[in-house]
C-alpha cells in the first residue's frame, strides 16, 4: 500500500500554507499514521517551524536540494522529528538555485515524483509544502501528489489567483497526472467577529461546495507563536483554539482520504 501524497499549495503567500502542512502532519502522526513532511519551499519555513536549524549544514546533512539535483536519495535526506511517526525532509534557500538548474535537466517535471516513489511504502501520508508560486517546484509537487489541498485566507482578495491555480491543476491532470484530485479548500485566519470573514467563507463554499472543509482555522495568537518556538501548535498549546481547529481539520482529511 503506497502513501497518500498531499500537496499543500496556494500561489499567494501568507495564507497559512506552511502552518497547515506542519500541523496536519503533526496530527496525522499523532493519530498513528506514519507521516513524512517534505519541505519543498525554498523559504524553508516548515524546516525551521519544526526547530531544525536550516543554516547548519552539519545538522542538516542532505536536503531536498540534493534530492532534486540527484546527488542524494530521498531516504538520505529524511530526519525523524521529536514526534512519534513524524519524519521531515528539510530544505534550505539553496532550493531556489536548484530550481534554476532543474530547468535544463531531463525529467524536470517528475523529479519529486520519482524521489517519492523510492520511500512511499514506508509512509501512510506524505505532505508536500510547496512554494507560494506557480513554479517548476510547484508543478513537481502537483505531479507527485494524489491530492491538492488549498488553504485560503478569509480576507478580501482570498479567491484571487485561485482560478489560475485550478487551471494549472487541470493542465497537470491532462498532461502528467490524471489521478490528481482537489482534496479541499481550507479557510484560514478566520475571524468570527468580522462579517468579512463570514462573507468570504460563504463565497468559498458557493464556489467549491462540498470541497470546502467544515473546519475553519481561526486567527489565533498560539498558531502564530508556535513556529518561533520550533513546534507545531498542538505541541505548543494543545488547548488553544488553533490546535483544536487543526485537530478537527485533520479528522476531515482522514475521512476524505480513507478510500483514496
Amino acid at each position: 500500500m503506497s502513501a497518500k501524497v498531499i500537496c499543500v499549495t496556494n500561489q499567494k503567500g501568507g495564507v497559512g500554507k506552511t502552518t497547515t502542512a506542519v500541523n496536519l502532519s503533526y496530527y496525522l502522526a499523532k493519530d498513528r499514521h506514519k507521516t513524512l513532511l517534505i519541505d519543498f519551499d525554498p523559504q524553508g519555513n516548515a524546516t525551521s517551524g519544526l526547530g531544525v536549524d536550516k543554516t547548519d549544514p552539519q545538522t542538516l546533512g542532505f536536503t531536498m536540494t540534493n534530492v532534486i539535483l540527484g546527488s542524494a536519495e530521498l531516504s538520505q535526506a529524511i530526519h525523524p522529528t521529536k514526534y512519534k511517526n513524524f519524519d521531515l525532509a528539510p530544505t534550505t534557500p539553496e532550493l531556489a538555485n536548484a530550481e534554476v538548474e532543474m530547468a535544463n535537466m531531463q525529467r524536470k517535471f517528475v523529479r519529486l515524483r520519482d524521489a517519492i516513489r523510492s520511500v512511499e511504502v514506508n509512509y501512510e501520508y506524505i505532505i508536500i509544502d510547496s512554494p507560494p508560486s506557480l513554479s517548476l517546484l510547484t508543478v513537481n509537487g502537483m505531479i507527485a501528489s494524489n491530492y491538492l489541498l488549498l488553504p485560503v485566507q478569509t480576507e478580501f482578495y482570498a479567491l484571487e489567483g485561485v482560478a489560475q491555480l485550478l487551471e494549472s491543476m487541470k493542465l497537470v491532470m491532462k498532461q502528467a497526472n490524471p489521478n490528481l484530485k482537489l482534496l479541499g479548500v481550507l479557510a484560514t485566519m478566520y475571524d468570527k467577529r468580522t462579517s468579512l470573514s463570514g462573507q468570504v467563507y460563504a463565497e468559498i463554499e458557493k464556489y467549491f461546495k462540498k470541497l470546502t472543509f467544515k473546519t475553519k482555522i481561526p486567527r489565533n495568537v498560539r498558531v502564530a507563536e508556535a513556529p518561533s518556538h520550533g513546534v507545531p501548535v498542538g505541541a505548543y498549546d494543545k488547548f488553544s483554539k488553533g490546535a483544536k481547529a487543526y485537530k478537527d481539520f485533520t479528522k476531515e482529511v482522514e475521512e476524505r482520504t480513507k478510500n483514496g
